[in-house]
């Protein structure tokens, strides 16, 4: 049969253009759909920005510290609106940078939604029909908000960098990185800050004790952190504010309520349960290592599918897709010793087992730790600690995770997420000759 395209791609996120890109590159006729902005969530309304948010307030930190370092600042304050709008164009400039990465491809870009109306074809918001040899869901993934009256009142993380003005108080929902990332950023912003979760813990997924060192920080500072606390409804009041009601953990005033409570794969009325599509309970398309689903003509990438919600995850997914399909070579993602981090305040990351997750997978584990206080806390008077813990196989020494916590946690990983995908032992750290002074070098003097 002929078709239009080679490819058709829904969603022009960071897999989304990757796929389209490289597999443009390996000759095939390439076409993406986009209903609100090229560049997807990381780029328009989720890391990217969100980094910008938590780089502006370090410095109210760096502010209040200035004078021990002989600096003398009177009278700094935040001006939002102009935070918010020099964010905002920074977007901007890089939607113009992922537009043209697909226009340089000869990538024909259809800014509006697409629906699958069949194995081969979508269908445009316009009512233009296309064909297309294989069609690529690349939706990625939409904030979830709780099914409780007044739930219309809260935001999520799409509203949150237009907001016209900072609360004096805001009520955060949620016990994952979004949540306590925007705590951080909304603190030291000068808003006080309430984050809440139904359940027992925060970031389950990460180490418990370094999650543990993070709240305790966190209360320090002065966010309300409260566990167990079920949100049943908000009302609005009279003068603008909200009453968010926790039932038996109480009601809570506030003048902004964010809802972080996770995200779900971003498939509702795309028309793929029609066209015979596998999905699982979240929405999310079901697919295999190949990235294709039970429809061979149909494949899918990134936070859509739910298997690793990470934006590196979906651009490896996507360029492993379209070298697979389109440049004849068969690549397939490995998952294993991915790490990730945690822009809370101080940040955290990890790669690699928990502790939990290691004693529970082998029958014996070392556990190595630093607790210090960075040089720079030490002279600006700040008490804050940080914690660096590796846990190895007794065994064989190998190294199974590395977590930890402190001023640029996430820098200093990634480069030893290497070590751990390279298979190496607590000895070859140990032979690693320091690098004097950083914090850096805690990493091959933990005892």
């Amino acid at each position: 049969m002929t078709y239009d395209f080679d490819l058709f791609v829904i969603g022009a996120g960071s897999g989304g253009v990757r796929a389209a890109r490289v597999a443009a590159a390996h000759g095939a006729k390439v076409a993406v759909a986009e209903d609100y902005r090229v560049g997807g969530t990381c780029v328009i309304r989720g890391c990217v920005p969100k980094k910008m948010l938590v780089y502006a307030s370090h410095f109210a930190e760096d502010l209040r510290h200035a004078a021990r370092f002989g600096w003398d600042i009177a009278g700094a304050t935040l001006d939002w609106p102009r935070l918010r709008d020099v964010v905002q164009d920074d977007v901007t400039r890089l939607e113009g940078l992922y537009t043209q990465t697909l226009e340089r491809h000869a990538v024909t870009l259809y800014p509006q939604r697409a629906t699958v109306s069949g194995a081969n074809e979508v269908r445009l918001a316009d009512g233009q029909r296309i064909s297309a040899k294989m069609i690529l869901i690349a939706t990625g993934g939409w904030p979830a908000t709780p099914d409780v009256p007044g739930a219309e009142h809260g935001i999520t993380s799409n509203e949150v960098f237009h907001l016209e003005a900072l609360p004096k108080r805001i009520v955060i929902a949620g016990a994952g990185y979004i949540a306590n990332e925007f705590a951080g950023i909304f603190h030291e912003f000068g808003t006080q800050v309430t984050l809440v979760t139904r359940g027992d813990r925060m970031l389950r997924g990460y180490d418990r004790e370094i999650v543990d060192h993070l709240l305790k920080i966190s209360a320090a500072k002065g966010i309300d952190l409260r566990l167990n606390f079920a949100l049943k409804a908000i009302t609005k009041n009279a003068d603008g504010s909200f009453t968010v009601d926790g039932g038996t953990a109480g009601h809570i005033e506030t003048d902004l309520v964010m809802f972080a409570i996770g995200r779900v794969p971003n498939t509702k009325g795309l028309g793929l349960a029609e066209a015979g599509v596998a999905l699982d309970k979240t929405g999310a398309v079901i697919v295999g290592a190949d990235n294709r689903s039970n429809v061979p003509s149909i494949y899918a990438v990134g936070d859509v599918t739910n298997r690793v919600q990470l934006t590196p995850v979906a651009i490896r997914e996507g360029q492993a897709f379209a070298d697979s399909v389109f440049g004849g070579t068969p690549k397939t993602v490995d998952y294993a010793m991915i790490p990730s981090a945690v822009f809370s305040n101080p940040p955290l990351a990890g790669v690699g087992l928990t502790e939990d997750e290691a004693r529970a997978a082998h029958a014996e584990v070392n556990v190595y730790r630093s607790d210090f206080r960075a040089m720079k806390n030490v002279l600006a008077g700040n008490p804050e600690r940080a914690l660096y813990k590796m846990i190895t196989d007794a065994k064989t020494d190998k190294v199974l995770g590395l977590h930890m916590i402190s001023p640029d946690a996430p820098e200093i990983l990634q480069v030893a997420a290497v070590a751990l995908k390279a298979g190496l032992t607590k000895a070859a750290f140990d032979e690693t000759v320091a690098l004097h002074p950083s914090m850096a070098e805690e990493l091959v003097l933990l005892k």
